[in-house]
């Protein structure tokens, strides 16, 4: 068994709990869509696809979803109203698989990368610094050894907050205070994870700089100074988005996309919100596997993300 053990009863309740608002935003519209009708017909399948783009799953994989309803429906030809959240279900299931985004009931660290370097990106106030300390902790909780770098020294903000979950999780933070190079902060830390023997060093860095270039140059240098002790770091890169806002986070998606190679993805705050088919649709649209959601204030709430359970407690019917 991995680090983070199987998806328990415990994580699939506050998954439900964090989902809520737009598990019941789903159903009280589709409720509405189906009312009076026995089977699922072109009315409905409009309706539907007006409920998933104010859901903010995202026009073009709303399209996507529509589609491979239609071609069930024809198919099959009868297909009622009480199975169609039932097939809405499967469909998206099997889409967000296409997407690299894995059912993973459990997490190792690759063999052979250690201390495995996560860099984290992402605009400020997004969740970033919070989603390093709660990620941080669940990898000590496994009995895994961290060390934190506290590389995004334009905020003063930002490291002390790291330098408080370090102290409230118990690991050691790396840093030079406030207006210090971020490139120097992340050298130490891949350093000491070096020297420590430790399993993760995870890189917090700056929310964005004045223009895409300085953020592709910051990002760039940061990289380079930690190749010197580890050639192939960092081995995971890490952009978080806050889910409460929707279309935003797509467009923050692109712009990071464009200035780094992100290899994986953070959606925080979706219990906060009706707008949890964002993850549904940035995954779509950015083949980047979602690997961690943030469902509640809890330092157990930031959940690795299970395809099969969030697809249920999104769309189940709560009773």
């Amino acid at each position: 068994m991995g680090i983070f053990g199987f998806f328990s009863k415990d994580k699939k309740e506050s998954l439900d709990q964090g989902l809520q608002k737009s598990s019941e935003n789903i159903f009280s519209k589709l409720s509405k869509a189906v009312v009076g009708k026995s089977k699922v017909d072109d009315e409905v399948l409009d309706e539907l696809e007006e409920i998933l783009i104010t859901s903010d799953v995202g026009v073009d994989t709303t399209i996507k979803v529509i589609r491979r309803i239609e071609e069930r429906v024809a198919r099959d030809k009868y297909v009622n109203t009480a199975e169609l959240d039932v097939i809405l279900k499967e469909e998206i299931e099997n889409l967000l698989k296409e997407n690299n985004t894995q059912d993973l009931l459990d997490f190792d660290l690759p063999e052979g990368k250690k201390p495995y370097v996560i860099m984290v990106v992402g605009v400020n106030g997004v969740g970033k610094t919070t989603t390093i300390g709660k990620l941080a902790n669940l990898f000590k909780t496994a009995g895994k050894s961290v060390v934190l770098g506290a590389a995004d020294t334009f905020r003063a903000a930002a490291v002390d907050q790291l330098i408080l979950w370090g102290d409230r999780v118990g690991v050691p933070v790396i840093s030079h205070g406030m207006n210090t190079d971020p490139a120097s902060v992340a050298f130490d830390a891949v350093k000491q994870g070096v020297d420590t023997n430790a399993d993760v060093v995870i890189i917090d860095t700056a929310g964005r700089l004045h223009t895409k270039v300085n953020l592709m140059n910051e990002l760039g240098k940061i990289k380079r100074v930690m190749q010197k002790f580890i050639p192939d770091a960092p081995h995971e890169i890490l952009l978080v988005l806050d889910g409460s806002t929707g279309q935003n986070a797509f467009i923050q998606a692109k712009e990071f996309t464009k200035v780094t190679e992100i290899t994986s993805l953070a959606i925080t705050k979706l219990d906060g919100t009706a707008k949890g088919g964002v993850v549904i649709g940035i995954s779509d649209q950015f083949k980047i596997p979602v690997k961690y959601i943030g469902v509640g204030e809890k330092m157990t709430d930031l959940q690795i993300f299970n395809r099969k359970e969030f697809v249920d407690s999104l769309f189940t019917k709560k009773k």
